[in-house]
């Protein structure tokens, strides 16, 4: 097996074969959208942190990632990321060619000093994710879809369900509070330090509320895009954000809310919905594994930061 610098002259034959990558996983989760172009892969060649593989002269490979960047995964460590579209291999001998090509990459990666490699991985190919697991690497974030059809949901009466308005979005800060709290404790302790994306007005907020208490029991946040390219597309939603007030759980309140967001987006003109969420989240990993499929895992590896100036 050759390996080569990622550069443009392979991006044809590569993002052919990232194709045939997604092509694989689609007929596994017939509810990813078709998609006809896969996004220009020329940031890949121009950073030169990529590898291609090649046997007999004919591409088998590539892996490439992301500019990187600091405070990877809210951590003190320089990070990257390779998406779904950035590699991709040929099905014969899969597993090794993945291994090589991370070999040949994380030399790369780690003489620029990143130490936190994170890989998205199609969830059915059973082969890449063994091969990547091998090296070190751990499940932290999976991508689920559905397509909107209803979900079974028990009799929920004395709650409203609606789409908050742009000034009503306020009422949902000890919500938004307490799900921060939620990813702080074990075993997520996840530090959240993004902006709250709640308040923006280009994602929409779907909430249910006790008409007992006037309280506002649940929300759900949605989005046009999200972590990959099959999000983007025109007739998928994107769920980026969810809580519910531990009090109100086990009612089958989430499953009606979910609900009525479903109907609102088909309605609309919609077909999908996806959701991403922490595998390490008990909570999340336990409501949306039981009505979404996943297509997505990313992988995480942290390299350690003492044998940085000492690899050649």
């Amino acid at each position: 097996m050759e390996l080569k610098t990622f550069t443009k002259e392979h991006i044809p034959l590569a993002s052919a074969l990232a194709m045939e990558n997604y092509r694989e996983e689609q007929q596994l989760v017939p509810a990813l959208p078709q998609v006809n172009q896969l996004p220009a892969l020329d940031v890949f060649a121009k950073n030169e942190l990529g590898c291609a593989a090649f046997e007999k002269g004919k591409i088998v490979g590539f892996l490439c990632c992301l500019d990187p960047w600091e405070n990877a995964f809210t951590t003190t460590a320089r990070g990257t990321f390779s998406p779904i579209h950035a590699h991709g291999a040929v099905l014969k001998d899969r597993g090794r060619i993945y291994q090589r090509l991370y070999q040949a990459a994380a030399q790369k990666w780690v003489n620029a000093g990143i130490v936190s490699h994170s890989i998205g991985l199609y969830a059915h190919d059973r082969v890449a994710i063994e091969a990547f697991f091998q090296y070190g690497f751990g499940l932290r974030c999976v991508d689920a879809i559905r397509p909107l059809t209803s979900i079974a949901a028990p009799d929920c009466e004395g709650f409203s369900f609606f789409e908050m308005e742009l000034d009503q979005r306020g009422s949902l800060e000890m919500l938004h509070r307490q799900l921060a709290v939620h990813f702080e404790q074990s075993p997520c302790f996840m530090k959240h330090t993004e902006p709250d994306r709640w308040l923006e007005e280009k994602n929409r907020l779907f909430a249910a509320k006790d008409v007992n208490t006037g309280r506002i029991a649940a929300y759900i946040e949605i989005a046009d895009t999200a972590e990959n390219f099959a999000t983007e597309e025109p007739q998928v939603q994107n769920i980026c954000g969810a809580f519910c007030l531990p009090e109100y759980r086990g009612k089958g309140l989430y499953q009606n809310l979910l609900n009525y967001l479903i109907r609102t987006l088909k309605a609309e003109g919609f077909t999908c919905l996806g959701v991403d969420y922490e595998s390490f989240n008990p909570t999340a990993q336990g409501f949306w594994q039981k009505y979404f499929v996943p297509y997505t895992n990313g992988v995480v590896r942290r390299i350690d930061e003492n044998v940085l100036g000492y690899i050649k």
